[in-house]
């Protein structure tokens, strides 16, 4: 009666924190992201490509979402037996959703913003915006890991 036992993954951790939709708060979200991702064990190539996703959400999140009084959210939930990681930051300004740069046009060099999003979209393997009830949205980016070889 030997059975092979099924190979369980590693669970699925969740981290949310909410933060000041301060420069301050922006900033310790991606710390906050990085400090977790290594306790949990995610490969330094995640843990860099998601310390520049959630430093860019994070700052549109205090520079285009943000509501006095209110705080914003940074969720990450890491599958490392699937090798994914879902990075969530939720504001509560609602009316103004991020919308993905045409890739026909550049940015104006002169410019000094609007290239956070063409990064996010270059370190992601894929983003999107939902609704945050009851006013709000989340922008939420897929990273995953390469299969090993």
């Amino acid at each position: 009666m030997n059975h092979a036992t099924p190979q369980v993954g590693a669970p699925v951790s969740t981290f949310t924190q909410l933060l000041s939709s301060t420069r301050r708060g922006a900033r310790l979200a991606r710390l906050l992201a990085v400090t977790e991702l290594h306790a949990r064990g995610a490969s330094q190539e995640l843990t860099e490509r998601a310390e520049l996703v959630v430093a860019e959400l994070a700052a549109n999140a205090v520079l285009h979402g943000r509501v006095p009084g209110r705080c914003f959210r940074l969720t990450l939930v890491l599958d490392p037996a699937a090798g994914r990681l879902r990075i969530e930051v939720s504001d509560a300004r609602g009316n103004l959703h991020p919308l993905p740069c045409p890739t026909a046009t550049a940015p104006d060099p002169l410019s000094t913003g609007g290239r956070g999003l063409t990064l996010v979209t270059a370190l992601a393997d894929h983003w999107d915006c939902v609704p945050y009830p009851p006013s709000g949205k989340t922008v939420r980016a897929l990273l995953t890991t390469p299969a090993e070889a």
